[in-house]
C-alpha cells in the first residue's frame, strides 16, 4: 500500500486538533484517514454527491475561461498537471509565472461571498498553501464566480439568472501569501497520520 499523502483539496480535513494532547490526530482526521484507507484497500474512491459539486464540475471549464477573461490573463490555459512531493499532491486550476489561481463556483447569490473580506472557507486557504508549496509559488488567488445554474442540475431554480449582471457582482478574489509555518504544520500532521496508521491499522496495510 502506498504511503499516506494528503490531497491539497482535502488538507483542511487534517487541521483539526485532537481534544487530548496525547492523541496523534483528531476524531475528524481519523474519519478522513479511515476513508482513505478503504480507498486503498478496495480500490474505489468515496463518492460525494451534492448539487454544489455538480454545479462546480459542470461549469469548471467555463469558469476558468471566464476568469482568464475577467482578470485579463493573456496566454493562459487551464493547468492539467498534477504536482506531488513527499507529503502532498494537487492540481491547481491556473498557474502563472509567480502565482497560483484556484476557482470556486458559488451555488447562488447567497453563497457568493460578495461582502466578505476574508476567505469564508478555511479549507480553501490550506488548499492554496499546498498548491503554492508544490509549485514553488509565493502568491495565490482564490476566485469565486457566480454563474447561472444549469437547469438539469437545478430545475427548481431556473429563474435565478446572473449572466446579465456586471462582473463586479459575479467575481470575487482573495489574495493569499505563502506561509511556510502552515506548510510545516501540515507536514507534521501527515507524519502523525502515518504513525497513527502504523500503530492502529498495520494489519490492513501489509
Amino acid at each position: 500500500m502506498k504511503e499516506f499523502k494528503i490531497r491539497a483539496s482535502a488538507s483542511g480535513k487534517v487541521m483539526t486538533n485532537p481534544r487530548n494532547k496525547s492523541d496523534l490526530i483528531s476524531k475528524t482526521t481519523q474519519t478522513y484517514v479511515e476513508d482513505w484507507l478503504k480507498e486503498q484497500i478496495y480500490g474505489y474512491q468515496k463518492e460525494i454527491n451534492s448539487k454544489y459539486l455538480d454545479k462546480g464540475n459542470a461549469l469548471e471549464s467555463h469558469a476558468i475561461d471566464q476568469v482568464i477573461d475577467w482578470l485579463d490573463l493573456s496566454m493562459v490555459v487551464k493547468n492539467e498537471d498534477t504536482f506531488e512531493d513527499d507529503y502532498f499532491t494537487g492540481t491547481p486550476d491556473i498557474l502563472l509565472a509567480d502565482e497560483v489561481i484556484d476557482i470556486k463556483n458559488s451555488w447562488d447569490c447567497f453563497t457568493f461571498p460578495l461582502f466578505e473580506n476574508k476567505i469564508p472557507t478555511k479549507d480553501y486557504f490550506y488548499q492554496l498553501q499546498v498548491y503554492m508549496h508544490l509549485t514553488g509559488k509565493t502568491k495565490a488567488r482564490l476566485v469565486y464566480c457566480l454563474f447561472d445554474t444549469p437547469e438539469d442540475i437545478a430545475p427548481y431554480l431556473p429563474e435565478r439568472r446572473y449572466e446579465q449582471l456586471d462582473k463586479k457582482y459575479r467575481v470575487k478574489t482573495f489574495e493569499v501569501a505563502y506561509d511556510k509555518e502552515v506548510i510545516a504544520d501540515l507536514q507534521q500532521r501527515v507524519r502523525n497520520i502515518r504513525e497513527f496508521i502504523k500503530i492502529n491499522y498495520s494489519k490492513f496495510t501489509k
